[in-house]
């Protein structure tokens, strides 16, 4: 069968957006508030998986509709500062083409922008990247035009993120109508939350992504199998929305190897259920699982161990036992996988993964 509604890869945003709707209003709000004010500055934090770059490619899409020249997201990266400024003009060159009209006081090419968006002479270039953006804004904002930046991929300490953050909160200062959201590893924003120059953060709307409710996976699951014409139970929608253990990526992966496993008559059979729910898991923890434990140290990973070998919730004290260390030991490394988002502390003195089909993999190392 054709697979029309689900999208399981890093980046692309699929047809709908599934159980988000609580923060999508919240964004809303930002862009109907007044320049400067908190809600204009929003941070996302989310593990691996949960959605961050679909969802900023969802604030886009609902910014343009309400007049906003937006910077689509750009990963932090040295020659980040440059493409922001560089997408702000491509997003502007299409609006006034749009309208055809022009910016009063400037035109598409009054910073060294011409057609195809390249800089036509080196004055430009040695102008700081905090004048060139401020310059950028003030033109589209005198044409009526709000500006919003998408940052993706957060990192922590990183020169080119202090310019960016640094410029838009000069710029905040002067009352221009800007706005900025970026999305993150809780780690990486927990890390530039701390960070003593960027401090304006803290006062920045924050936006956990929890796992997805079940009954809205089903509900979307039951809807999209119907359109495409997939004959499938009741059961097997619950158990695929069960399957997903919350997971945006996972969901999308289930859903599309459904779609593509279902012969022409539609008719899904357990096997096929079954083997498509495999193939998801299979790509789950490669992507995710395996990810995520790259990204940490070895006495990390010797704690997540520690924490898998048990069938519930894992007690700080058995922790301890099992790796051969104190508690104040434990407490370490308790704070940085909770803070990384791959543990959580469901109550007091009791530990699990957070990461769905983490806890399997590790077993099966």
């Amino acid at each position: 069968m054709k697979d029309i509604f689900f999208v399981p890869s890093f980046g692309n945003k699929p047809r709908n957006l599934v159980g988000r709707e609580d923060i999508l209003r919240i964004f809303e709000n930002c862009l109907d508030a007044v320049p400067g004010s908190r809600e204009r500055s929003m941070l996302i934090l989310g593990q691996r998986g949960m959605g961050k770059t679909v969802l900023l490619l969802e604030l886009a899409e609902m910014a343009r509709k309400k007049n906003f020249i937006v910077a689509s997201p750009t990963v932090v990266s040295k020659d980040m500062p440059d493409r922001i400024v560089e997408k702000l003009y491509m997003d502007g060159e299409k609006v006034l083409k749009q309208k055809k009209n022009r910016v009063t006081g400037g035109n598409i090419s009054v910073l060294g922008f011409g057609a195809g968006i390249q800089l036509s002479d080196n004055s430009e270039l040695n102008k700081s990247f905090s004048r060139r953006l401020s310059e950028c804004c003030d033109i589209f904002n005198r044409g009526g035009h709000p500006v919003l930046i998408l940052v993706d991929e957060l990192q922590a300490d990183t020169e080119e993120l202090k310019q960016l953050i640094v410029s838009y909160q000069e710029m905040v200062g002067e009352g221009k109508d800007v706005a900025i959201v970026m999305a993150g590893l809780p780690n990486a924003v927990s890390a530039v939350l701390n960070d003593h120059v960027l401090t304006f953060l803290n006062r920045a709307s924050k936006n956990n992504l929890m796992p997805l409710k079940y009954t809205d996976i089903e509900h979307y699951y039951a809807g999209a199998f119907h359109d495409i014409g997939l004959q499938i139970s009741e059961k097997m929608i619950k158990d695929a929305a069960a399957s997903s253990e919350g997971s945006p990526y996972m969901m999308q992966l289930i859903g599309h190897y459904i779609t593509i496993a279902a012969p022409e008559n539609g008719k899904v059979t357990d096997k096929i259920f079954k083997d498509s729910i495999s193939r998801a898991k299979d790509d789950f923890q490669n992507d995710i699982c395996k990810t995520s434990l790259a990204a940490l140290s070895d006495r990390d990973y010797d704690f997540l161990k520690a924490i898998a070998t048990d069938k519930v919730d894992s007690g700080v004290n058995d922790i301890a036992k099992r790796m051969g260390v104190s508690n104040q030991y434990v407490q370490t490394y308790k704070r940085r996988l909770i803070q990384a988002g791959i543990i959580e502390q469901p109550r007091r003195g009791k530990l699990r993964i957070a990461v769905p089909y983490l806890k399997e993999y590790l077993k099966n190392e």
